[in-house]
Order: C-alpha cells, then sequence, then structure tokens
C-alpha cells in the first residue's frame, strides 16, 4: 500500500460516518479512529521507514510508539470524573422536560438513585435517563437537542 493509496483512505474516513476503520493484509495493518483513545498504526514489512522527529528529543532510540494500557486509562478517567452514564439508545437528548423548563440537573447538582438526568427521544418516544446511584453530576457531555448514538457519554457522576 502506498501513501496515496493510505491518504485517499484517509480522507474517506474523515468525510464518513465512520467512528473505527481498519484495513489488515498479511504485510501491513492500518487503524483509524475518531474515538478519543490511542490507535497504533503497524506496517509489517515496512519497518525501515523513516520516522520523523522534528524536536529529536526522545527518552529512547525506539521508534515504537509506547502502548497504552486501555483498562488503565479507563480506571484513571473513572476516578477523575466518575462514572458515566452512556447512552442505550440511538436519538435526541433533551436536558429538560419543555424548551421553557429548567435542566433536569446541572453540573454540580446532587441526585438520588433513580432521579431522572436527561430525556432522549427515539421514534417519538421519550425515554428517560436515570441515575443509577447517588452522587454528584461533575459534568454533562451532551447539548440540549443533541442526537446522540448508542454508548455515547451523557452525564458524568461521582
Amino acid at each position: 500500500m502506498n501513501i496515496s493509496e493510505i491518504k485517499e483512505l484517509m480522507t474517506q474516513f474523515d468525510q464518513s460516518s465512520l467512528r473505527e476503520f481498519s484495513y489488515k493484509t498479511s504485510e501491513n495493518e492500518l487503524v483509524f479512529s475518531k474515538n478519543d483513545r490511542k490507535v497504533e498504526e503497524t506496517i509489517g514489512s515496512q519497518s525501515d521507514d523513516v520516522v520523523e522527529n522534528p524536536d529529536g528529543d526522545w527518552d529512547n532510540a525506539s521508534s515504537e510508539a509506547p502502548i497504552v494500557d486501555a483498562e488503565q486509562s479507563k480506571e484513571t478517567v473513572k476516578q477523575e470524573m466518575g462514572d458515566l452514564i452512556e447512552s442505550p439508545l440511538v436519538g435526541v437528548a433533551y436536558l429538560s422536560p419543555s424548551p421553557t423548563q429548567d435542566p433536569f440537573v446541572r453540573v454540580g447538582d446532587s441526585v438520588k438513585k433513580g432521579q431522572t438526568l436527561l430525556i432522549i427521544e427515539a421514534m417519538k418516544v421519550m425515554n428517560e435517563i436515570l441515575a443509577p446511584r447517588d452522587g454528584i453530576i461533575t459534568d454533562i457531555l451532551v447539548a440540549n437537542e443533541e442526537v446522540v448514538e448508542f454508548g455515547k457519554g451523557l452525564v458524568s457522576i461521582k
């Protein structure tokens, strides 16, 4: 696979709604991701390629990227932000019961288990997203009337 083919794939991936893309052959492996995590690109038979380093101040001589333990970084985020409440379905998020009323919760609010955090409308059905436990809202990760996908972070509770 040459560099122009890789650039074309990157352009198409950028313009698509895909969140992740991987391509693998016996010689190459290429992974693209729009998710918030480190992704590696490994080119098996082309390990002699020149690696550019404009700063020239790497701690070690290895050109390999550091591998980040996904579980460890997930645990660090959980400790800093609290529990992440993810969207159980695709739909439109509403932060208040109606446009003229106050939001269900704000950052810093104390919530009780079972309290409504927001509503997701899917197929004309209003689905309440409830607090799974008592806690304090540390972050609201969606905007009012934002379209959310399955698994998208909505609210963080500590």
